[in-house]
């Protein structure tokens, strides 16, 4: 069995990603509307009856904006860490907190490892997917660098990642005082 992989959306507008075989699947992070991540999917040829569960780097609307009916709509269990999900104030009917503490989460028969990065949340992770000794990293959000980060890319046959941040287009661009300061 293969190990499918697909940006269903990136960047500061949300974030989904899916990565999973002929049986089991996952989503990380939920940034856009339930209604565009059926719709992509559909479009892509992948189907929510794989998806087994869903994680979350972060509490950032960018990465949970259609969490809450997407996992309430699918009764998906959600994985996501204490101090994200009280900084997120999302109303999930399943219980959904988990400590990655436990860097390996079987899923089916997807091992998703989860790590620590340096973000600007409560306590956000990377993730990366494997199966059958295949790698596939989803690494968001990343501002800096750090020795994680390339210990697990460094073993990656491929990998998804978001480091959009420029200066210029920061000033110049249209977001709210408050988020400038943020993301500076």
């Amino acid at each position: 069995m293969a190990l499918y992989f697909s940006s269903i959306n990136s960047g500061s507008n949300g974030n989904c990603y899916y990565v999973g075989n002929d049986t089991d699947a996952v989503l990380i992070d939920v940034g856009i509307s339930c209604k565009e991540v059926e719709k992509r999917m559909t479009r892509l040829g992948l189907s929510m009856n794989k998806v087994k569960a869903i994680f979350i780097s972060h509490e950032h609307s960018d990465h949970i904006k259609g969490l809450e009916v997407l996992a309430n709509k699918f009764n998906l269990p959600v994985y996501i860490n204490q101090a994200t999900l009280k900084n997120s104030r999302l109303n999930l009917r399943q219980e959904a907190t988990f400590s990655f503490s436990q860097s390996t989460i079987n899923i089916g028969n997807l091992k998703v490892h989860a790590f620590s990065k340096f973000h600007d949340a409560a306590d956000p992770y990377s993730f990366m997917v494997e199966y059958n000794d295949y790698r596939v990293g989803i690494f968001t959000d990343i501002g800096t660098v750090c020795d994680k980060l390339i210990a697990h890319f460094k073993i990656c046959h491929a990998a998804f990642l978001e480091a959009n941040y420029d200066t210029k287009m920061l000033e110049e661009g249209r977001y709210p005082y408050f988020l400038k300061q943020r993301i500076t």
